[in-house]
């Protein structure tokens, strides 16, 4: 039992991408696919798929890499944790690597993106950081 999904998927993703793997596959939640969908959107991955296996759909992500296998994804942070859960609002979100890198909110309308969050006047919890 993995307390915190979002960081399990986090790590998965910078273990895979480390060793070069082209995919990466982990348990399915609907948070996770939000999250896929932002990082398929913004370019950081290739694409997603959920398998429909029993009992628990399985997420698939298929890893980017640039020029000479470097992983486009330099860095996964993750900054509300279960312990300590980190809630900002709209004005306060920061620039992630001066606009390089994204964050990721969970907000009233849903999963965004730090940019979508700033243009929606919506703050919310932020999941994490990309870059």
């Amino acid at each position: 039992m993995v307390n915190d999904p979002i960081a399990d998927l986090l790590t998965r993703i910078r273990n895979a991408s480390m060793v070069q793997h082209s995919q990466v596959v982990m348990p399915s939640s609907k948070i996770k696919v939000e999250i896929a969908k932002i990082l398929t959107e913004e370019g950081f991955i290739r694409g997603y798929t959920v398998t429909n296996d029993q009992p628990q759909p399985n997420l698939i992500l298929g890893l980017k890499y640039s020029g000479r296998n470097k992983p486009v994804i330099t860095n996964l942070a993750r900054v509300s944790r279960p312990g300590r859960r980190v809630y900002m609002g709209y004005k306060e979100i920061p620039w992630v690597r001066s606009g390089l890198g994204i964050n990721i909110l969970s907000t009233p309308k849903g999963v965004l993106t730090g940019r979508k969050a700033r243009r929606a006047k919506v703050g919310g919890e932020v999941l994490c950081n990309v870059w």
